[in-house]
Order: C-alpha cells, then structure tokens, then sequence
C-alpha cells in the first residue's frame, strides 16, 4: 500500500528532528496525536502552528472546507493530546478559544500566517483556535524521584488532586465573577466555558484510567500476598464505584461543547472533591506502606530458562 502524503510528512518530521521540505519547508510544523472520538484509537497528524508568548495556536481551518477537522474533534472528546514539536515530545491539554479571546487570537494567526485569512473566507463556520496548555495542574512541583510503587502512587494522586483543585478554583473564580457583577442589567447566567470542560474532563479520563488500573491489576496482585486485607480492599473498590458514579454524572454534563447546568455541575464537583480526597486518603494510609519496598518500574521478568553446556535447553 502507497504511503499517504500525511505519513509521509510524518515519516521526514521524526527522521530529521522536526525539520521536513516540500510546501511545508521553512514553516512552523508540529505533529499532533489525538485519541479517535468514536474509535479511541490514535491519529497523527502534522499541523502548522503559531506562536503566541509561551503558547502554541492551532486554527482547524481544514482548507475551508464546510466542517471542522477530524482532530479538532477529537481534541474535543480527548483533551489531553501528544505533541512533536522539533525533537520534543510533551502532553499538552487543549483547549479551543471562545468569544473574544478566539478572535483576538485568530487575528494574531492571521497576521504571522495570512492563509487562515483566506480559509476563514471560504467558508460560513467560524474557524476554531486551539490552545496548547500545559497538562499539568498549576501548582504542580514537577516530577520526582520515583524508584518504589509507593512513590508512583503518591506522585499520582498529588496530580489528581492538583488537577481537582485547579478545576475547582477556576469554577468558583466563575461564579464569584457572576456574584461580583455591578451595573445595569442582571447579571450574566453562569455558562461555564471550554477551559472548566476541558481540563475537567482530562481530569476525570485519567481518573478513570488510574482506578480501572488499580481495579485490574494492582489490588488483586497485593491481595494475594495480604489477604488479611480483604476488607480493605473491598472497601477501597467500593469507594472506587461510588467516585465513578460522580464521575460519570460531570462527563454527562460535559457531553456537549458547553456545561449545560453549571449550578449542577458545581455541585457534582464539589462532592467529587470530597469523595475523592477521603479516598486517596484511605489508601493512602491503608496500602502505602505495603508499596515501599516494591520497586519501580518493575524489573523485567527473569529467564528461568538454563541453558545447558551443549547449548540446548
């Protein structure tokens, strides 16, 4: 089978540290991988992209044409994106622009790249602006030094609840901005936007992922060297059913491009954020200790196959 121009670029960008000719030669060029909306299986795809400070912007202008890009779909479903750029590779969080942020930003495209002027002209939609974010919660200190289970344990709940904290913070920023309103005229209804929707959903995927890890594997594999701790365990998966049903009422809520009902939704956030911390602290204080002396990564399985002098097994 002939391979497809885009593999192609994608082929040239990794084999010679970002750097690829043709009609994109001289260009900003990343490449993005996003996780399928329906198929949950990866894309890549190479992207021209604009610098704006710290931040990178995406326009979905698929050649104005009269829908918006695969990826930009994607992107929508599963935030946390891969992305290439030169010889980097980073998650980032993405996170399409709104309102008057989006056109301030798309004029910012438009004057390093005037194509995206002539896209937008082909078509009625309104080209979408993605911002690439840092995936990780503000406050985050950075990765350290993890060489036991224990220390990959706690280096993942410090994120999940880092990421909590930041959704939250941004919520009730929202919400006193509503309160604070001065003037004529009521004040604005509460219409959480894209940032809250997506950072939070990011939050609850990896959440998802993180239990259904515990679930799987993790919990079985301890139990079966501490069955004095049956209960514990039990408990621990109860928790982790009652934290899922939480989860699964904020993805609801999240489903479309805007939060449907904010006051809802804060709610939902607010008694995530205390089951979910008196979880981590359960386990914390219950299995934690249990972890300490395995290491990580988990050493390779052993060959316990001998060979014998003449070479044969």
């Amino acid at each position: 089978m002939p391979t497809s121009f885009n593999q192609s670029v994608i082929e040239e960008f990794r084999a010679n540290g970002g750097k690829v000719g043709g009609p994109f030669e001289g260009g900003n060029l990343l490449l993005l991988t996003t996780t399928g909306a329906k198929s949950g299986t990866e894309r890549t795809t190479p992207l021209g992209y604009v610098r704006h400070g710290d931040s990178l912007l995406l326009v979905g202008s698929n050649l104005g044409a009269p829908s918006h890009p695969d990826w930009y779909h994607n992107l929508l479903a599963h935030p946390v994106v891969r992305v290439e750029l030169g010889t980097q590779t980073f998650q980032a969080l993405a996170v399409p622009a709104e309102g008057a942020r989006r056109d301030e930003l798309f004029e910012r495209a438009v004057q390093i790249a005037p194509g995206y002027g002539d896209y937008q002209a082909r078509t009625t939609r309104t080209l979408p602006v993605v911002v690439l974010e840092c995936a990780e919660p503000d406050d985050w200190e950075g990765a350290r030094e993890v060489s036991t289970l224990a220390d990959k344990l706690m280096e993942v709940h410090t994120w999940l609840r880092g990421q909590l904290r930041q959704v939250k913070a941004e919520v009730d920023a929202h919400f006193a901005a509503c309160a604070a309103h001065q003037g004529p005229g009521e004040p604005p209804a509460p219409s959480l936007g894209l940032q809250i929707r997506q950072r939070c959903l990011a939050f609850c995927q990896s959440l998802e992922f993180h239990h259904t890890s515990e679930d799987a594997h993790v919990f079985p594999g301890m139990a079966r060297y501490h069955p004095h701790l049956a209960d514990t365990f039990d408990r621990l998966r109860d928790e982790h059913r009652t934290v899922a049903r939480i989860q699964s009422e904020l993805v609801a809520l999240l489903a479309g491009i805007s939060i449907a009902d904010p006051q809802r939704f804060r709610t939902e956030l607010d008694e995530m954020s205390t089951e979910l911390n008196a979880h981590l602290d359960y386990e914390e204080e219950s299995i934690l200790p249990l972890l300490s002396e395995v290491p990580w990564p988990p050493a390779p399985p052993a060959n316990t196959t001998e060979e014998s002098e003449d070479g044969n097994a």
